[in-house]
């Protein structure tokens, strides 16, 4: 007889680490499809328009949210083989 559906052993595939890593993943495409939001002028930062340093601003914090995700999926993954042996 086969077994229910999540009780063959295995640790479930969603889990609250890759929740997380998803949820870092899809905050900077929410704030830059969301053009209301920068869309004017004021305030500037050295001269140069909120348009245009908020979404400099977004390559960094993007690459950080990023390296994030990929930091704790890999524990995540490396404590899944640790604990498969």
């Amino acid at each position: 007889m086969s077994e229910p559906s999540g009780t063959s052993g295995r640790p479930p595939v969603v889990t609250t680490t890759r929740v997380i890593a998803g949820v870092c993943l899809v905050i900077p495409f929410v704030a830059m499809l969301w053009v209301g939001s920068y869309a004017k002028l004021t305030p500037e930062f050295i001269g140069i328009p909120f348009f245009y340093w908020y979404q400099m601003l977004w390559v960094f914090l993007s690459s950080g949210l990023t390296y994030a995700a990929y930091v704790m999926v890999r524990r995540e993954e490396r404590a899944r083989k640790e604990g498969s042996k």
